[in-house]
């Protein structure tokens, strides 16, 4: 089982130009509790669905685990998912040694960008 670290920040500037690759997301939590959450997405043409642990004391770390599963399934389990889909674009924006995503919402969290 993976430990993920993850940092966000919040993006000034324009990074897209900078990008290498960018990728269109849809998700949605089945479960948002903070002892586990369940998230099932489709990401460009492949579907998965990942399940996230508490995090650790200092918050930056938590467990994870992700299972690629058909975008069709995921779909379907969109439809029963909490309010709140979550359409974004994934930007990969590279400086110097280091790999960015860079994620600019849509919808309801349209101009968001992190």
């Amino acid at each position: 089982m993976a430990q993920e670290i993850e940092r966000k920040f919040l993006v000034k500037g324009d990074f897209k130009n900078h990008a290498k690759k960018e990728t269109r997301i849809t998700q949605g939590y089945l479960s948002s509790v903070p002892e586990r959450t369940v998230r099932v997405r489709v990401k460009g043409d492949k579907g998965f669905i990942t399940i996230k642990g508490i995090g650790s004391e200092s918050g930056a770390s938590r467990f994870e685990w992700e299972k690629e599963i058909p975008v069709d399934e995921v779909k379907d389990l969109l439809k029963i998912c909490e309010p709140g889909v979550i359409d974004k674009t994934r930007y990969l924006v590279e400086v110097g040694n280091h790999t960015y995503e860079e994620d600019e919402f849509y919808a309801e969290n349209e101009g968001l960008t992190v």
